[in-house]
């Protein structure tokens, strides 16, 4: 299976660091070097304000450390072009446009808005579940100019 290269979403950081579970197993694999990962300075600064809310309580030097220790493990990458997928939450759009100027396989993700899309211009989008699940199958991924048949998620 070719090495892959993914976006994560903040919601996927956050609930990394703060509750564990399927979305730290996926950070896990990113700091361990066994998948590609990039990020994009606006995901970081979104996930430093998440993390410096009160309901939180990480001190401007704890939000720091994290989003160093991310930024060794990433590659952080300035995103050129701009997208306008997601109307309905345009913030969502810098999730995809990462993953677009990264050339990422895979945006891991559990924004409905994103993973409603299923697939973006040939990158996935997937839950830490179902990626993890694609890990675990050794699944792979159909090439970005095929078609997939996942069915969006109805909420």
């Amino acid at each position: 299976m070719k090495r892959q290269r993914i976006v994560l979403d903040t919601n996927v950081l956050i609930s990394a660091i703060l509750f564990g579970g399927p979305p730290r197993d996926v950070l896990k694999l990113v700091i361990s070097g066994a998948i590609d990962c990039s990020l994009c300075l606006p995901i970081l600064d979104e996930t430093r304000e998440v993390l410096r809310r009160p309901k939180f309580g990480f001190s401007p030097e704890q939000s720091f450390q994290l989003l160093e220790e991310l930024h060794a493990a990433c590659d952080i990458i300035n995103p050129a072009a701009r997208v306008p997928a997601v109307t309905s939450d345009p913030d969502d759009n810098m999730i995809l446009e990462c993953a677009l100027e990264s050339n990422a396989n895979v945006v891991v993700s559990g924004d409905h808005h994103l993973l409603d899309l299923v697939v973006f211009r040939g990158i996935h989008i997937f839950t830490p579940s179902d990626y993890l699940k694609t890990i675990k199958n050794k699944t792979e991924l159909p090439s970005k100019g095929s078609s997939v048949r996942r069915v969006p998620r109805h909420r």
